[in-house]
């Protein structure tokens, strides 16, 4: 029973750790290219989240908010690069980070006028609901193994047009030198818009996911946020490897640290961070 035990922890770890590599590759990306702080990229995640509960609600099926979630948080990150992102880009990290906690107050004060303040819970899809025998004496969450499976094809896909695309070259010269993008001729803007609005739709893309997982409530996405910037810190600023890698690393030291030591799970990963601002200040997966 302990080593079932230890195999549902690591396992909840590596379900963790992949959703936050959801959420913080996009913002490795949008404060690696567009040198951007986005504070509400934790709202986003909310947003997802509410997403799916409409939906379900709706529909009576999760489905379809993981599509309406990466379409919809795609257009609505557009659409937030278009009109406000791309006129503080160039303005002080400050400027920043009051509008970014300007648009976090915003979107809680939609989500109250439209549902409402209460903890509400998204039911998992019937043909998941049941349980996958993995040992004799362990059996596993079968939507959990599929947002395992979800989160690789995703983060697989994200390799790819990262680092196998002519648009993922583009985006990681200017993840390591903005200016050279810009003296080679290719549109900063059209850049910056496209990477805005694939975080936008990952962050809500785990929203939804992580909705029947969790409670959906208000102001869940705020724990994400923290914990994503961690990753970022740790994996590597502009780094979609280092986002997998570093998300995986604190997705188990978390689980596992809350199941057998939780008198320590709090502090450790922030010691980890503190470990690489200091020795390895650019990231413990950054080249070089």
């Amino acid at each position: 029973m302990q080593l079932a035990g230890l195999f549902a922890q690591v396992l909840n770890g590596l379900q963790y750790g992949l959703l936050l590599f959801l959420i913080s590759s996009g913002l490795t990306l949008i404060f690696g290219v567009m040198r951007v702080i986005n504070l509400a990229h934790g709202s986003l995640f909310m947003i997802g989240a509410y997403l799916a509960y409409a939906l379900a609600g709706i529909t009576g099926s999760l489905w379809l908010a993981l599509p309406a979630a990466v379409a919809g948080g795609a257009l609505f990150g557009a659409a937030l690069e278009y009109t406000l992102f791309r006129r503080f880009r160039e303005r002080e990290h400050l400027d920043q980070v009051l509008l970014t906690f300007a648009l976090i107050l915003l979107f809680e004060e939609a989500r109250s006028a439209l549902v409402d303040n209460q903890f509400h819970s998204v039911a998992i899809p019937a043909m998941l609901d049941f349980s996958v025998r993995v040992t004799a004496d362990f059996a596993y969450s079968a939507y959990r193994i599929a947002v395992l499976g979800i989160c690789l094809g995703v983060a697989a896909l994200m390799f790819i047009g990262v680092e196998r695309t002519r648009v993922g070259s583009a985006i990681r010269a200017a993840a390591e030198n903005a200016e050279m993008v810009d003296l080679l001729g290719i549109d900063a803007r059209r850049l910056h818009t496209l990477v805005f609005a694939v975080g936008t739709a990952l962050a809500m893309l785990a929203g939804a996911l992580a909705a029947p997982l969790q409670s959906v409530y208000p102001g869940m996405g705020d724990g994400f946020l923290i914990i994503s910037f961690v990753v970022v810190v740790i994996g590597g600023l502009g780094s979609i490897a280092g986002a997998f890698w570093a998300a995986l690393l604190i997705g188990l030291i978390d689980t596992l640290g809350q199941a057998y030591v939780p008198q320590a799970a709090g502090t450790a990963i922030y010691v980890l961070m503190a470990a690489v601002l200091l020795f390895r200040p650019a990231g413990l997966f950054a080249k070089g």
